[in-house]
């Protein structure tokens, strides 16, 4: 073989071979890259539809207690066809012990009803819960059935809420409803019959699939099907390149076969030069053939390489601009949660990380995780897509050192004898961020800079969190310029997280009264407006206390305005230390204040409103007299009561009635409470339920119990607490 056919097919061995495994790995990649995207979406689908159905099987199963919980028959047909308005169930079916059906409210869903604690079966027509009926003695009396449709418009919901294609099987083998389109329905059908567990079978259409359910508490069989993202002819794609690789590189040695020593080597020199980073090397054309020809092309190519790097390295900073005008952006939100979504997907994005995650310091010392992106497989505990599972101690691991420290860290990971709670991964890159001029380190390694008051324990520095990212596409480690990057967008972590503190501060600044810390006037009309709505929706009281301190301008003229600012921020400690967690104290204006006892009847409300009388009759508040000595103030308070819905039929006539009410207390010389009286007509109730029992001697409604007419009054003890936010304690 002459020397050409030896460059020849040495050339085309050493390119061809490259080309023809990188092809191979790209299709691979991609292939396996579609397979695990769509697993990940179909398993996020099938959690959703688990906590959708549980969801809707928990409301059936309330909506059936309320129905059995009523005692009476006749009231409890009038409590079924209410729960059916209020839209908790779309029918609901009662059956004595014997099975047959007593009463049934109209129109509701045909087929068979599946319980859904029941066996599965076919033909599923509505989705149950059922609870049986006892009288006090502990008699089966029969059961309430409580259920809503499994229609087109169910699946359809499921689907809309998974952001998947959702079919509902009809065994044997048949569809009962579906949101797939005419083209795929045999398609998907086939492959779930080959689905078994949580296993993801494809499609020869490109679409994967997915069975749930069966299983307790989702007796529904569904499937689940997403289109894959591959793009269509992906490898006819690669083999046309590679084709035209070959065609190439056949080309190419053909060429070089004919190049001379000397030339050869004085290319291999510029090559070497060129591979250290010098751009500005060049070959001598010394003819005009081939090997001349290549010398022009070689100098042609290392000049657009060298434009082409100046090119990319203006980008970079326009890169690094454009970041910063997004960072002024998102400085201006106050939607924490969303703009540390930006930053996160901006920053994976940035760099060609396959994971991330941006963590927060809480106050035990401890980094929280606030958002992810990208942990499944990462972390043996706790579910990947909940970030709050992620929690590393300040100083421990490198996550840890990083926030305790205040320095980024990159590299590759080693395993830690202790587990420290952070993700696994083979590389990584970890930069903290604090509020502007918080990040210089602290403690120990930095002599003078000790830990600041306040900051979390272990902490060495005023970090607010840390931004990690893992395992760069390609398996590179990460770099410098990678940390530069970083650093930047945990600069917008950092303001993010300043500014909505300081949103939340100022918001909290506009509903407190600022002498005593209680809350103002403006937020009591948007908490008895809300209180009211609460006590409608689940059938319970409102007490409003409305209380003024009696004489309380013979304390300003007596002992200066100083003295009665003194007073006033001891009642409001004093009411703080008499009310529950749950109810809200407020500040009307000058020395009256504001009450609400949610939950609470007549009897609950008199029972505070002695408490608050006795506890500042009693105890004389000490201010600063004229002289050294100090001087203890003697304090009563009048309080007057009004009941929601017993004395008024909205928030601002319960407000009302608790001030006449206020005003008949002062009128019967201070020191003391009334209590409204009831109006007359009776403000509208709802629907009564009859309970046992009668009215206490004193006549006051209790929460829970019957009225001599034998209608329960709403209150604390009417049905379960619906959740609260204790705020301004």
């Amino acid at each position: 073989m002459t020397l050409r056919g030896r460059l020849t097919a040495a050339f085309l061995a050493v390119v061809l071979g490259p080309v023809l495994l990188g092809a191979f790995f790209v299709g691979a990649t991609l292939s396996a890259v579609d397979h695990s995207r769509a697993t990940e979406r179909l398993g996020l689908a099938a959690a959703g539809v688990r906590t959708s159905i549980d969801a809707l099987c928990q409301q059936l199963r309330a909506a059936a207690d309320a129905v059995a919980l009523v005692g009476d028959p006749a009231v409890r047909s009038r409590a079924a066809d209410q729960v059916v308005a209020r839209g908790l169930a779309a029918a609901v079916r009662m059956a004595d012990a014997a099975g047959r059906t007593t009463y049934a409210t109209p129109g509701g869903p045909a087929g068979r009803w599946q319980d859904c604690a029941g066996t599965p079966a076919s033909g599923v027509g509505a989705l149950s819960a059922q609870v049986g009926l006892r009288d006090p003695a502990g008699t089966d009396l029969g059961a309430v059935a409580a259920a809503q449709p499994v229609d087109r418009a169910f699946v359809a919901r499921l689907a809309a809420v998974t952001g998947v294609g959702v079919t509902l099987l009809d065994d044997p083998g048949g569809i009962t409803h579906t949101t797939e389109e005419q083209g795929v329905r045999a398609a998907v059908l086939a492959a779930a019959g080959k689905a078994d567990g949580n296993r993801v079978t494809g499609t020869g259409d490109g679409r994967y699939v997915r069975r749930v359910g069966p299983s307790p508490g989702q007796p529904l069989p569904l499937v689940l099907s997403v289109p894959g993202e591959r793009a269509p002819g992906l490898y006819g794609a690669l083999i046309a390149a590679v084709a035209l690789a070959a065609l190439l590189a056949v080309l190419a040695a053909w060429r070089l076969a004919r190049v001379t020593t000397r030339p050869l080597g004085e290319l291999a020199g510029a090559v070497d030069r060129v591979a250290r980073g010098d751009l500005s090397a060049r070959v001598p054309v010394r003819s005009r053939d081939e090997i001349g020809r290549l010398a022009s092309a070689f100098n042609r190519m290392t000049r657009e390489t060298g434009s082409y790097v100046s090119a990319l390295t203006s980008s970079r900073d326009q890169l690094r601009n454009h970041l910063a005008v997004l960072g002024d952006t998102l400085a201006s939100t106050h939607d924490l949660q969303r703009i540390l979504r930006v930053i996160l997907d901006s920053a994976i994005a940035a760099t060609g990380a396959r994971a991330g995650a941006v963590l927060l310091v809480d106050g035990d010392g401890v980094l929280v995780g606030r958002c992810v992106e990208g942990m499944a497989g990462r972390r043996p505990t706790g579910d990947p897509a909940d970030p709050a599972t992620l929690r590393v101690p300040v100083g421990a691991g490198v996550l840890g050192a990083v926030a305790a420290t205040g320095e980024p860290r990159r590299g590759r990971w080693t395993p830690p004898d202790v587990p420290t709670g952070e993700p696994s991964c083979e590389t990584y890159v970890a930069v903290p961020f604090a509020t502007p001029g918080g990040t210089e380190p602290r403690g120990p390694d930095r002599p003078g800079h000790p830990p600041a008051d306040g900051d979390p324990p272990g902490s060495a520095c005023a970090a607010l969190g840390v931004l990690v990212l893992y395992d760069r596409l390609g398996g590179h480690e990460f770099h410098d310029d990678d940390v530069v990057t970083l650093r930047t967008f945990a600069g917008h972590a950092a303001v993010a997280v300043e500014n909505v503190r300081v949103h939340e501060e100022a918001q909290r600044l506009s509903l407190t009264d600022p002498l005593t810390g209680l809350w103002n006037y403006r937020y009591l009309r948007e908490s008895i407006r809300r209180e009211v709505e609460r006590a409608n929706r689940f059938g319970r009281m409102l007490s409003v206390l409305a209380l003024d301190l009696d004489r309380f301008k013979n304390v300003n003229d007596t002992w200066g305005h100083a003295a009665g600012d003194a007073v006033l921020v001891e009642f409001a400690r004093r009411v703080r230390g008499v009310i529950r967690e749950v109810d809200l104290a407020f500040r009307q204006g000058g020395e009256e204040f504001v009450v609400l006892l949610p939950e609470t009847d007549a009897r609950g409300a008199t029972i505070v409103a002695e408490r608050l009388g006795a506890v500042v009759r009693d105890q004389p508040v000490t201010v600063e007299g004229s002289g050294d000595d100090p001087v203890r103030v003697p304090v009563t308070v009048s309080i007057g009561i009004a009941v929601y819905p017993d004395h008024a039929a909205d928030g601002q006539q319960v407000l009302d009635a608790a001030d006449d009410a206020l005003y008949a207390a002062k009128a019967a010389g201070r020191d003391g409470y009334r209590l409204a009286p009831a109006p007359d007509p009776v403000p509208t109730q709802e629907i009564p339920v009859v309970a046992a029992g009668l009215s206490p001697p004193d006549g006051l409604p209790r929460a829970g119990a019957a009225d001599p007419a034998g209608i329960v009054q709403g209150g604390a003890s009417s049905g379960p607490h619906p959740p609260r936010q204790s705020r301004g304690r």
